[in-house]
Order: structure tokens, then C-alpha cells, then sequence
């Protein structure tokens, strides 16, 4: 059923992503995506989706910036570009994107409508009144830039969709999911990502219908130039009462990654599990020196994506631990780490289209093995953690927006 899951805020950024990382982002998002549909099927990856804690997990664990706007651009745009050469196989259509890409996308729905046989005009019906609804319906101080909808062969879809508010420097992201759906004007959200900025003017809640079919009848019996001298007699006595406050996910300002946003005790025990499974079902990995071991970790996180329960997913920033972040927070992203985990999922991937899942069903013994070991399990903090990836950056490759990671030894003279 069709309903909010809850708002978050999400700090709004500049910049672009590099190449070096787009290209990672757009291997490693469409295997992830694929194994879900191998292990689950194509509705639980839209559900997946849909749902705001986890597309923030997914993008965090893909080296993006943890916190930022601009998670939601790069995962629509990497999944575009990775999934579209497997749309034949997968049966999953991204379309739209940010500005002028999400113009295109009735159009695009269109084109897929004809190609695999489902109505594409309902479809970009349905893109004209999400967009609608979020941009006019409902009023909440942001403009809407992006658009990313995602439908699969038989007609279910998915759009992911985000504003801006400049002035505050803020964005808010809108989760839609077809899947029960029966009004646009009903409560229809799936959810809503962004800081509660005041009060909200959402004529798409179920409880305004009754301002839905009243606004209806004033215009057709009063007329609009009525209404106006109405609204100014009455705007010094108006009070509103605030809605609900609904549960969100906060995204902070600050761009290093504090023990406060991360839940150690998962965390504490996805190591645990990487150091517990790996050397059984990874020893071809750890035969690279300084560097296989470190990949487990990494697999063991892209894991939980695959397969972790919603409930998990509330402190997103966790995952960025996996691959570090462009900017280097929380650390530089070890390129050689990154490039294992494309190198593992891409096999298990392969091996699993021929029915072969060993190396599917050995990811998922990491992520039970995760959720075992937690109740116990105990480890360093979370800034030992941190200075430990950054002591080996350079050994793993590590790089950011400002460049390849140098030697610690350098690095130390260069601060002399």
C-alpha cells in the first residue's frame, strides 16, 4: 500500500561527478541491481528504491558523497547508463533524469511503451501528474530539477524525483511507487526526503480532500476574482494548524562522517563478518597483497545492500565506509578496493545468470554472518577506522576530487 515512509534533509551541493567515478558507479550500481532481481525479482528492486533510507545507503556505498543532493543525480544516472544495455534482459527501463533529461521523459516512455508492448501514454500521464502534484500540489518552498522514472516489461514503475530551495540551501527528495497505487491526489508517496522547513501546503493528503472538492466549489460558484477579494479579507486572522510531523532521516551539514551518524554496532560487526567469512569464501581474493582483505570489507557492505532488511539502512552514512567518498570524506575512494568489488560481483552476477550462485550465495553468508556477530561483537571507533584508511590511501589507490592519494611518508613532509 501506497504511503509516506518519512522525510530527510539533504544538504544541497554543487559539483560534478568525474569520470574516473561515474564510470565505477554506473559497473557496480547495475550489478548490484541486477543481483537483487536474480535474488528477489524486479518488484523488490523498485520497492528498493522507493524507499529513502536505502537509495541513500545505495549511493553512499557507490563512493558518493554521503550527505549531499547529489547522491540522488548520480544514482539516477548511473543506474540510466548501466541498465539501459541490460533492459532487453532485465525488463527495466530508466528514463528522465536532471533539467532538460526530464523533459524528455514522456517521451521516452512513449518509445519503450512501443518497444515491449505496455501502455506508454498512461505511462507518461503518469510522469505529467507525479511531476504535477509534487511541483503544484504539493507546496513546500521547493522546485523540482530532477525527474528519474524507472518502469519495468509489465507496466510497474518507480520515480524518484528531487527540488531544490537555494535560498536555504537545501534539497528534497520524493519517492512515488506504483504498487497499490489508486489516486495521484491521495496520499500517493511513497516518500518524502527533506528537513520540515514550516508548514506545508499538500493538497495531495488524504485529509485534504475535503479543501480539494471545497477549492473546486468555490471556483466554480464564486469565481476566481471573488476568491481573491475573499483570501485578502481573511489573510490578517488566518491560522493554520501545522501537519504531523512525520519520520525523517537528517542528513547533516558537516561533511566528515562522526561516530554519531554511523551505528557502530553494525558496523563493528560487518568487519567482524569480513574477517570471519571472507577467508573461507574469498581466498582467491586474498591472495593480492594489502588488498583482498580490505575488499571483503567492502563486499561485505555491498551485501547488506542486496540483501539487508529496511530497518538497516537508517544510518546511510555506514556505507560509505565501503568506498570512502569523491571528496574524501570519509576517506579518498581506494580505487583498487572499488575495482575489486565491480571484479566479484561482476562473476557472481555472470555465474548466477547460468544458474550458478555460489558466489551470490557467499555474499549473502556475509551479510547473515554480519547480523550475527553484532550482538557481540565489539571494535575500534569510528575515527581509528578512518585513520586506518587513510594510512593506506595510497596503497589502495586512493582518490578524490583533488587528486591521487600520496605516500603517508610524503604527506607528512610536505605538513613540515
Amino acid at each position: 500500500m501506497v504511503q509516506r515512509a518519512g522525510s530527510a534533509d539533504l544538504p544541497l551541493h554543487g559539483g560534478r561527478v568525474p569520470r574516473w567515478l561515474g564510470e565505477r558507479m554506473t559497473k557496480l550500481g547495475a550489478l548490484i541491481a541486477e543481483a537483487i532481481v536474480q535474488h528477489y525479482g524486479r518488484d523488490e528492486f523498485l520497492r528498493r528504491l522507493a524507499h529513502p533510507f536505502w537509495f541513500q545507503s545505495f549511493g553512499c556505498v557507490m563512493g558518493m558523497d554521503w550527505h549531499s543532493s547529489g547522491i540522488t543525480t548520480s544514482v539516477i544516472g548511473a543506474l540510466k547508463r548501466g541498465l539501459t544495455p541490460l533492459s532487453g534482459e532485465l525488463g527495466i527501463h530508466v528514463c528522465g533524469g536532471r533539467g532538460q533529461h526530464s523533459r524528455k521523459t514522456p517521451g521516452e516512455l512513449l518509445t519503450i511503451g512501443d518497444r515491449v508492448g505496455i501502455d506508454g501514454g498512461e505511462l507518461a500521464a503518469a510522469s505529467r501528474l507525479v511531476a504535477k502534484v509534487d511541483s503544484a500540489a504539493v507546496q513546500d518552498g521547493f522546485d523540482l530539477y530532477l525527474h528519474g522514472f524507472i518502469v519495468t516489461n509489465d507496466g510497474k514503475w518507480v520515480v524518484v524525483q528531487q527540488g531544490m530551495n537555494g535560498d536555504k540551501r537545501q534539497a528534497r527528495r520524493y519517492h512515488w511507487l506504483s504498487e497499490g497505487i489508486t489516486s495521484f491526489v491521495d496520499s500517493p508517496h511513497a516518500a518524502i526526503e527533506g528537513r520540515q522547513q514550516g508548514e506545508i501546503v499538500n493538497l495531495a493528503d488524504h485529509r485534504a480532500e475535503a479543501s480539494r472538492m471545497g477549492q473546486l466549489d468555490l471556483l466554480s460558484s464564486l469565481g476566481p476574482d471573488r476568491i481573491v477579494r475573499e483570501i485578502v479579507a481573511l489573510e490578517p486572522k488566518r491560522k493554520t494548524a501545522a501537519q504531523p510531523m512525520l519520520p525523517h532521516l537528517v542528513m547533516p551539514e558537516h561533511h566528515d562522517v562522526r561516530e554519531k551518524d554511523v551505528d557502530m554496532k553494525r558496523l563493528h560487526g560487518t568487519l567482524a563478518a569480513a574477517a570471519d567469512r571472507g577467508p573461507q569464501d574469498f581466498e582467491h581474493l586474498l591472495l593480492t597483497p594489502g588488498v583482498g582483505a580490505r575488499t571483503v570489507k567492502a563486499l561485505a557492505m555491498v551485501a547488506e545492500v542486496v540483501h539487508g532488511a529496511p530497518c538497516r539502512f537508517s544510518d546511510p552514512a555506514r556505507f560509505s565506509l565501503a568506498h570512502g567518498g569523491k571528496d574524501r570524506h570519509p576517506f579518498p575512494v581506494p580505487l583498487k578496493v572499488y575495482d575489486e568489488t565491480i571484479g566479484v560481483m561482476k562473476s557472481a552476477v555472470l555465474n548466477g545468470r547460468l544458474g550458478r550462485e555460489e558466489e551470490l550465495q557467499a555474499l549473502k553468508r556475509l551479510d547473515d554472518q554480519a547480523r550475527l556477530t553484532e550482538k557481540y561483537v565489539t571494535g575500534p571507533d569510528l575515527k581509528e577506522i578512518v585513520a586506518g584508511e587513510f594510512r593506506h590511501s595510497h596503497e589502495w589507490g586512493g582518490r578524490s576530487v583533488f587528486g591521487w592519494e600520496m605516500p603517508e611518508a610524503e604527506t607528512a613532509a610536505k605538513r613540515r
